[in-house]
């Protein structure tokens, strides 16, 4: 599997953007799938993640409520929906695999394999 990640840009406080990560070769739904950022000057974080199936789902407290994280198998992509965006949302988003077979959700950055190029988000206040 390779990822891409699109669909950053620029947006103002308040508004909405929705992240887009394609999955390459065939094995899409047998990996859980997350999104991480990283500001500036600051370590990668978690932001979301979802199961194999799309039925489970954690986020980061910083984003609960207004992000929302999705995937189509049959797409063979993982989305990221953004609502409500903050100045502190700025960051590259990066998609990230789980290995082949590990179709439960994750936290830890270390539990995935395969990491997308990243798409900068900036958000103006």
């Amino acid at each position: 599997v390779q990822l891409q990640a699109s669909g950053g840009g620029l947006v103002q406080a308040g508004g909405s953007l929705r992240l887009s990560c394609a999955a390459s070769g065939r094995t899409f739904s047998y990996h859980g799938m997350g999104w991480f950022r990283q500001a500036a000057g600051k370590e990668r974080e978690f932001v979301a993640t979802i199961s194999w199936s799309g039925n489970s789902t954690d986020y980061a407290d910083s984003v609960k409520g207004r992000f929302t994280i999705s995937r189509d198998n049959a797409k063979n992509t993982l989305y990221l929906q953004m609502n409500s965006l903050k100045p502190e949302d700025t960051a590259v988003y990066y998609c990230a695999s789980r290995p082949y077979g590990y179709g439960g959700r994750s936290i830890v950055s270390s539990q995935y394999a395969l990491w997308g190029q990243g798409t900068q988000v900036t958000v103006s206040s």
